[in-house]
């Protein structure tokens, strides 16, 4: 059983809050709706984009986060990884920009993700999308907000058809067993998605292999928080902080929706 949050744990949810906001501040300048960003670009291996905008946020973070819980380890998309974490209690796991493609690009749903995991288990979740002006939020065992409005997803039958956000591959493979679903479009940000779940907006959202553990920490508890699951195709919730960061397909779903879309991906 998850231990109760501390004090301590309820004044980092608020400082991560401000910070969400102030990294989304500082990536907003190098944005450009609707065409490409004023920030240098250059490309990671398989071909993955990151911008100075990235590391810019990056290390604010790191060094805003790091300070107010020194004693917490650090595991982001745009810092070399040290192994030193494994042996931490708290690890802070951040995607400074999650979305690069979509902020070097001018799309507007990129967002700022920042989870606290204890234990293997995030406690404390943060995602912003300064675009779109929305903050999304949770704390272990206190529910989940978005602009402090409580987000809580119904505990029976949506309408028919279940709308489905994720790549085309295994939005066919689920319509062959959850029957006609409606397609939406893709949400390039990973950690976008799956809150959108959490708010009521996407039914089910897919999730291709390789996601990694600063796509999906802090959307996961938000999720939970709000009556949903995020798991793999066998039903079992995600671990964090392990030495591979990676993940296999997942989806996010209400709760008394997930054992159905567990069952049609499992297929």
């Amino acid at each position: 059983m998850d231990a109760p949050l501390t004090p301590q744990d309820h004044a980092l949810a608020a400082a991560m809050r401000d910070a969400a906001r102030e990294a989304g501040a500082l990536a907003l300048p190098f944005f450009r709706e609707g065409t490409q960003t004023a920030a240098r670009l250059w490309y990671k291996e398989r071909s993955s984009p990151v911008t100075e905008a990235d590391i810019a946020v990056d290390s604010f973070l790191k060094d805003r986060l790091t300070r107010i819980l020194p004693e917490a380890g650090w595991l982001s998309e745009e810092t070399a990884d040290d192994p030193a974490r494994l042996g931490r209690s708290y690890v802070w796991i951040v995607d400074p920009i999650d979305g690069t493609r979509a902020f070097a690009t001018g799309h507007p749903d990129w967002s700022v993700s920042i989870a606290l995991v204890r234990d293997g288990r995030p406690i404390l979740g943060v995602v912003h999308a300064p675009i779109h002006d929305r903050l999304y939020e949770a704390c272990l065992s206190q529910g989940a907000f978005c602009n402090g409005i409580r987000m809580t997803l119904p505990s029976g039958p949506a309408l028919e058809p279940l709308r489905v956000a994720g790549p085309k591959p295994l939005i066919d493979r689920a319509e062959r067993h959850l029957g006609h679903v409606e397609r939406l479009p893709k949400v390039p940000s990973l950690a976008l998605r799956l809150v959108r779940v959490a708010a009521g907006s996407i039914d089910v959202g897919l999730v291709s292999a390789n996601a990694a553990d600063w796509d999906i920490a802090a959307a996961d508890l938000i999720i939970a928080e709000a009556g949903g699951v995020l798991s793999d195709f066998s039903g079992n919730l995600p671990p964090y902080n392990r030495p591979d960061p990676c993940h296999g397909e997942m989806l996010a779903a209400a709760s008394w929706l997930h054992p159905r879309a567990v069952g049609a991906m499992r297929t």
